[in-house]
């Protein structure tokens, strides 16, 4: 265990994390693997429960060739020989489910998901490159996004599909405050928005342990953006609802299974944090709209890291995400100029 300077968060299994194909016991019954992914983020932590008669996996990774040799190698060293009997993702992006369809066909059971994010991973897989909206065009125009990068975002769409493979025609439905007997122990869903339609958490209070996906990472602050398939969302408002929602319904003293990072204590700092924070950027969002702003031109108020080519879409959804609760806070206001661009500025 671990704390680091002022942080209020304090780690475990930081020297224990699991290398290629291998496990970390957390808990009883409860195993950490960690798989490979490309780019700064470079791995998904996934969970493995020891179930009845089985096992129950949480989150699958990308799909790739070394994901998949990782996933065998747990398979034949650490199952004792018993089958992997349910799968659950915690919600819908690829890192999640890339292997969901693969595992439940290998192993012949059932994928358990949110009923909002397993319908919308099967909509935005059946995208393919020709399918570009001229919806989806119009709302990145709108952004402020010009002709290169409307090409860049229409040379890169209908690519999720490829990351993932083909989800179940079928899954089973997780609800909000279910309870899910995973080995004789009770699992209750809560169910978080903003950064994905229904993430799917699993709190166990025998354990004293929930498992939090990317709606409790004890560093980097989740994507919470606007989609050009509901355009007048406001994802953040529903964010912050679930951060203050799960901070009164947790215990405090909850060791936290993350997808990304350190397994942390200290869930009540982290939801105040991760709170706080987007109200700060609110704050600098309206002074910096002191004179009109494009959404793509509102980035300073809301990133603190360099925004690359890879990173210009999710951050123009998180712009967008932010200007929509500003707006209905009535801090900002909007007008749509002559060429479709969207000008935000102070109310």
């Amino acid at each position: 265990m671990s704390r680091r300077g002022f942080d209020p968060l304090t780690y475990y299994f930081e020297d224990q994390a699991p290398g290629s194909g291998d496990v970390t016991k957390v808990a009883e019954g409860c195993y950490w693997a960690r798989l490979p992914m490309g780019g700064r983020l470079n791995h998904i932590n996934v969970w493995l429960l020891k179930d009845h008669d089985g096992w129950t996996i949480v989150d699958t990774g990308l799909n790739s060739p070394d994901v998949q040799q990782d996933w065998q190698a747990i398979f034949k060293q650490h199952l004792g020989g018993l089958p992997v009997i349910r799968v659950i993702a915690t919600h819908l992006h690829a890192d999640h489910t890339g292997n969901a369809g693969w595992l439940c066909r290998q192993w012949g059971c059932e994928l358990w998901m949110s009923r909002s994010d397993f319908y919308m991973c099967k909509v935005m897989a059946a995208d393919g490159p020709s399918d570009v909206p001229d919806d989806a065009i119009k709302f990145y125009r709108q952004a402020g996004f010009d002709e290169a990068r409307l090409d860049r975002y229409r040379s890169r769409f209908g690519q999720f599909g490829a990351n993932i493979t083909p989800l179940p025609a079928g899954y089973r439905r997780i609800k909000d405050g279910q309870y899910i007997d995973i080995g004789g122990r009770e699992w209750r869903a809560l169910i978080g928005h903003g950064h994905a339609p229904e993430h799917v958490c699993l709190y166990c209070p025998e354990l004293k342990i929930i498992i939090g996906g990317d709606q409790l990472l004890p560093k980097i602050t989740p994507n919470v953006g606007v989609q050009p398939s509901e355009p007048q969302a406001n994802p953040l408002k529903d964010w912050i609802n679930s951060c203050i929602r799960f901070r009164e319904y947790l215990p405090p003293d909850l060791m936290v299974l993350p997808a990304h990072e350190s397994i942390y204590t200290g869930v009540h700092e982290r939801l105040t944090a991760l709170i706080d924070w987007h109200e700060v950027a609110l704050l600098k969002l309206y002074d910096l709209c002191a004179e009109p702003k494009r959404a793509v031109d509102v980035f300073p108020a809301l990133f603190r890291s360099k925004i690359t080519d890879w990173t210009y879409f999710p951050a123009t959804g998180e712009a967008i995400a932010h200007l929509h609760c500003a707006l209905e806070r009535r801090m900002l206001k909007v007008e749509v100029d002559a060429d479709g661009v969207a000008w935000w500025r102070q109310a």
